[in-house]
């Protein structure tokens, strides 16, 4: 799936639609719309399923799923990713998604998007 495949319907509601960050110390609530007038997000495919990240698509190469957890009704997904483009130390490139299907809609959204220390599961959990 690509942006240009939704219906300009679509893209107006999920232009409307705010996420919550912390990403280098920024915090707070942010709408879609500042992500397409500021980058150029695009889709990525995350188990099957498009899943559109507060990122510019040139970090699409760098970024790796390190788990993803889905909701019982398949309408939420937990995202914990590395994202190497700034920084290649495992340690400071992580990030936590939150991402919700939009009624009616085959993809999913980040509502919520945090920086995250990678940390490594420890033996007893594997």
């Amino acid at each position: 799936m690509k942006l240009s495949d939704l219906s300009t319907e679509t893209l107006e509601k999920t232009k409307s639609v705010r996420w919550d960050r912390i990403i280098e110390k920024h915090e707070g609530p942010e709408d879609w719309e500042s992500v397409f007038r500021y980058s150029e997000p695009e889709f990525i495919e995350v188990e099957g399923y498009p899943v559109l990240l507060p990122v510019d698509k040139s970090h699409h190469p760098n970024i790796s799923i390190i788990r993803c957890i889905w909701s019982a009704d398949n309408n939420s997904a937990t995202l914990f990713l590395s994202d190497t483009t700034y920084e290649d130390d495992p340690f400071f490139s992580g990030f936590m998604a939150v991402c919700d299907r939009p009624l009616d809609e085959e993809f999913f959204l980040a509502i919520l998007y945090h920086e995250w220390f990678i940390i490594e599961k420890a033996t007893v959990f594997k």
